[in-house]
């Protein structure tokens, strides 16, 4: 005998059971119907921001427009540096600096016979070969001055203030390191015997290493050291503080620099070689090279070697490199060059009347002439925007 109420009980039951699973399904479904439409806007707005990018990458600048100009003068006899986004002049009376619309910064005087400079980021250090002092300073102005006890023969500085210097003596020669102030902190005593001749040396930005390229003569034969000195902890325990070192048969290493705090790049008569680590560097590329290198060029991860041309196509082949080691690209060109320079993900090389500007993918962006001499340019953040220093002025343009 069927209950009534049991039946109806049960069957209701059934029809809230059936309902509940019903409505977790429609909810499932409904997530999953959400999650999906997002993945698709998602692939939508990455598909979109990479066509984007690619017509950007692949654009062609037809056109050379002057944002502004401001009426200047060169001073006779100056030399001018890219120094950060300002412009550095400097001459054997003294130097100064303007910011990208001409105004004057700061001025510094002084008398040198032979005035050397080295940048690093916004801090520069100008010397006098041969003489006994060097300026430091930043896009701000003065930070301080060395006066060394004997000749100077060469320098470098780092984004600190610190400025490592060979000064010569009769039979020795002597590789210093000063504060911005003046204060020694390092003294490293050379000879010909010993460690040979310190030939090019080079400063990480934080200041905390040191490469120096020794030349010497060993059983008759010429040789050359890439040596590193570590002034921190891991140093502190060392000979001099030297912490690793390379050896070369029969080259001259005659360009050392660092493009960050870890990786450093060496250039001799016949191979490029990078070097890596922050505390002891080790050799992690070398590259021997069969044709004369004719200049060098660097940016904060390129290195770029300027070659004559074998292919009979150009006059003129820039090797660019990744600061891995890595040949990324070869670049054929005609023009008569006075700088190039590497600027994100720009190459521009020019001189006083053209320039010509790349992609690191080796696609020329644009090509074409000044209106007035140009004496130097100099990127900005702004991509494709430029500074121009010219004889009477001072020229922001941009590609277009």
């Amino acid at each position: 005998m069927i209950n009534v109420r049991d039946y109806f009980k049960n069957k209701k039951e059934k029809k809230e059971k059936g309902n509940r699973i019903s409505y977790l399904e429609k909810i499932k479904s409904h997530k999953f119907m959400i999650f999906y439409r997002s993945v698709l806007l998602f692939a939508l707005v990455a598909a979109a921001v990479a066509v984007m990018l690619i017509q950007w990458n692949n654009k062609i600048y037809t056109q050379c427009v002057t944002v502004s100009s401001i009426e200047t003068g060169k001073p006779q006899n100056g030399n001018l540096a890219a120094f950060s986004e300002y412009i550095l002049t400097y001459s054997k009376d003294g130097a100064s600096c303007m910011d990208g619309k001409g105004n004057a910064v700061w001025n510094e005087t002084f008398e040198m016979q032979n005035p050397m400079v080295d940048i690093c980021r916004d801090v520069a250090a100008i010397g006098d070969y041969n003489g006994r002092s060097i300026y430091i300073m930043n896009t701000a102005g003065s930070l301080g001055e060395i006066t060394t006890n004997r000749p100077i023969r060469n320098f470098c500085v780092a984004a600190n203030g610190v400025v490592a210097v060979i000064l010569d003596d009769s039979g020795l020669t002597y590789i210093y390191l000063y504060d911005k102030n003046g204060k020694e902190l390092v003294r490293i005593r050379t000879t010909m015997k010993d460690s040979g001749y310190p030939f090019s040396i080079s400063l990480s930005p934080n200041g905390k290493l040191l490469c120096v390229s020794y030349l010497f003569v060993d059983s008759g034969e010429l040789k050359s050291s890439v040596a590193f000195y570590n002034f921190g902890e891991v140093g502190q325990n060392q000979t001099d503080n030297y912490v690793s070192g390379y050896d070369y048969l029969d080259v001259v290493v005659g360009y050392t620099r660092f493009l960050d705090e870890k990786t450093l790049f060496a250039v001799s008569d016949d191979r490029i070689m990078f070097f890596e680590g922050e505390q002891k560097p080790i050799s992690i590329s070398e590259r021997l090279l069969n044709e004369d290198i004719q200049k060098i060029y660097y940016g904060k991860d390129n290195v770029g070697l300027v070659f004559n041309s074998m292919d009979g196509n150009s006059r003129y082949r820039l090797d660019v490199y990744q600061k891995t080691g890595e040949l990324s690209l070869s670049i054929g060109f005609d023009m008569e060059f006075t700088d190039i320079v590497f600027a994100e993900d720009q190459i521009i090389i020019y001189n006083e009347s053209e320039c010509q500007v790349y992609n690191m993918d080796g696609l020329e962006k644009y090509s074409g002439y000044f209106e007035k001499a140009v004496y130097a340019l100099i990127p900005t953040q702004t991509a494709y925007r430029y500074i121009l220093v010219t004889a009477d002025s001072i020229d922001t343009i941009e590609l277009k």
